[in-house]
């Protein structure tokens, strides 16, 4: 198993340890699952969603006499130049890393030799000096389990992390993000908190860098495709850089682990062995940490997404549910160009996992292949689960159109474009610089400005509209290069986030996309800066939006001008 250089994350030792320790054991006699049927699924799953794209699948099974069956095969593209996936192909897992962070955490509080003890109950306060939340109850009560289970009232806020942030970094500035709800009301997914208990650890490990390795999938992406005539369009097959852009970041804890599907069933073994080595049960990590993460802290989903399905509770890093009347527990991984779904049946003693470097839909090919699969090792009668998604997918874009379209007589802010452009600043967020791009702004305009505006179209080809007027604001993110913010009606604008490439090609050009098109975002320019609105609920809709009278009490996010 392969990552980048982390810094102060137990997780990475917990899995280094491990993988020297559990090896694959001899295959079982058990009719083979990954045969000519799955090949052809898997063929007709990527041609459904015209995916040039690959696949890794990894199946492992205990028979009776507590043997281990394991199938390791892939299938279809691993990068742009045309090589092959292979079961040594590394794809970034994603967001099944945080169950390597509360695994990791799980040693900690085992750990007798810490003064003092921890437990999952440990208030964060008490730990972590830099601890600290804008709700007072939620700064001083969050504990481990609070953090684990997402239920410290803090939406996703993902966009505050820097490309220059550590984890300390990130942890210092918690304290003044916006919640959405009070602590323990409502389950809301949020990475800054396992990217605080990735803080925990208080020593270093050192890890090859996956690029070096040669193996690293290309996360793949289709360019100008137009999703409202054909959401599976062939567009421009297009590589993206990995996220992570450097060695040492804060990333880690929630999604940077990287890995190849023989180590993901090792990994699957193990989890289904409660802890134990396969083969021989040695200890690897105490089953109880395991009862804690499976156990229902949160509500997931409150109800049911298909028939087959139940309602899910989720512990640490895993949701817990029902597939056709077998338990079933899993977590899945998206982060841009890659997707992971590691699920495994404790009862049935059966794992997989599916993983794909498909940026367009690729959640959802991973899970019609992972059901397909289940049905076939529980001889169960296959769902088209494929049909299903791209039904799905095809009705929520019939129609789809850019939302708040500026309307013809479109009333100006009140003391005109320049006026709105310099810098801002939100202690939580940090700096932004708002460029004015058109109408064309002024030479007294930052280097910084004057540089982007100049090469906006080479640097953001197709994303500049020159009949709207257009703030660019350039990002230090994992997340995205730029915000665009093009005017709706007086101070209001609505907000989009871009991502610039590099093509590749020799001559240096770039591409630029935006990857949520349909969503209602906005910013309101007021009372000397500006408030972000719809921004919890990035990657999250079901969060809801901050309400007040005021644009500041309607902010998500607030930044007042500094300049």
């Amino acid at each position: 198993m392969y990552s980048r250089t982390f810094c102060n994350l137990l997780a990475l030792y917990f899995l280094h340890a491990f993988l020297a320790v559990v090896g694959v054991s001899a295959q079982g006699t058990n009719t083979p699952l990954l045969d000519d049927d799955v090949e052809a699924l898997v063929n007709k799953v990527l041609a459904d969603f015209n995916s040039p794209t690959g696949i890794a699948i990894g199946v492992v099974r205990k028979d009776q006499q507590g043997a281990w069956n394991v199938e390791t095969k892939g299938y279809g593209m691993a990068k742009l130049d045309g090589t092959k996936v292979t079961e040594n192909t590394l794809f970034a897992i994603a967001s099944n890393s945080k169950l390597f962070t509360a695994l990791a955490t799980g040693l900690l509080i085992h750990n007798e030799t810490l003064s003092p003890r921890l437990t999952w109950q440990s208030k964060i306060g008490s730990i972590i000096p830099d601890w600290g939340l804008m709700d007072p109850y939620a700064s001083n009560h969050s504990t481990i389990v609070d953090l684990l289970s997402h239920r410290t009232g803090l939406p996703r806020h993902d966009m505050m992390a820097r490309e220059t942030d550590d984890v300390t970094d990130i942890v210092k500035r918690l304290r003044y993000l916006r919640p959405s709800t009070e602590p323990r009301v409502q389950w809301q997914y949020s990475n800054l908190m396992y990217i605080t208990l990735s803080s925990l650890p208080h020593y270093m490990l050192n890890t090859p860098i996956p690029n070096k390795t040669g193996q690293l999938a290309d996360g793949l992406t289709r360019q100008d495709v137009n999703v409202t005539e054909n959401p599976f369009g062939n567009g421009t097959v297009r590589a993206l850089p990995y996220y992570v852009k450097k060695d040492t970041e804060a990333l880690v804890g929630p999604g940077g682990v990287i890995s190849n599907v023989i180590d993901m069933c090792k990994w699957l073994q193990t989890l289904l062995s409660r802890g134990g080595k396969p083969g021989t049960e040695q200890i690897i990590f105490p089953g109880d940490i395991l009862d804690t993460l499976e156990s229902g802290i949160s509500v997931w989903y409150p109800t049911a997404a298909f028939p087959e399905l139940s309602p899910v509770v989720y512990g640490g890093g895993l949701g817990s549910g029902t597939y056709r009347g077998h338990v079933m527990i899993e977590h899945g991984g998206n982060v841009p160009g890659y997707n992971s779904q590691i699920t495994r049946f404790p009862d049935d003693k059966f794992g997989i996992v599916v993983m794909s470097n498909a940026d367009s839909y690729g959640g959802p090919i991973c899970e019609a292949i992972k059901y397909h699969i289940v049905d076939k090792a529980f001889g169960l009668k296959p769902v088209d689960w494929s049909s299903r998604y791209r039904s799905g997918i095809i009705s929520s874009l019939k129609g789809a159109t850019p939302p708040n379209p500026r309307p013809a007589n479109a009333t100006l802010p009140p003391n005109g474009f320049s006026a709105l452009a310099g810098t801002y600043h939100n202690a939580g967020y940090g700096t932004l610089e708002v460029c004015l791009v058109t109408p064309s702004s002024s030479n007294d305009a930052s280097p910084t400005c004057n540089d982007l505006v100049a090469n906006a179209s080479t640097i953001l080809p197709g994303q500049i509209d020159p009949a709207i007027p257009t703030f660019l604001i350039p990002v230090d993110s994992p997340y995205l290069t730029h915000l665009k913010l093009t005017h709706f009606n007086g101070s209001i604008f609505n907000f989009h986030i871009l991502r610039s490439y590099p093509t590749g090609d020799t001559n240096g050009t770039t591409w630029a996309a935006d990857p949520d098109p349909f969503s209602p975002h906005t910013i309101e320019f007021a009372d000397g800066g500006f408030g972000f609105q719809g921004i919890w609920a990035v990657g999250d809709p079901t969060v809801p939006p901050a309400t007040g009278n005021t644009p500041k009490e309607r902010a998500e996010v607030r930044f007042d001008k500094t300049g």
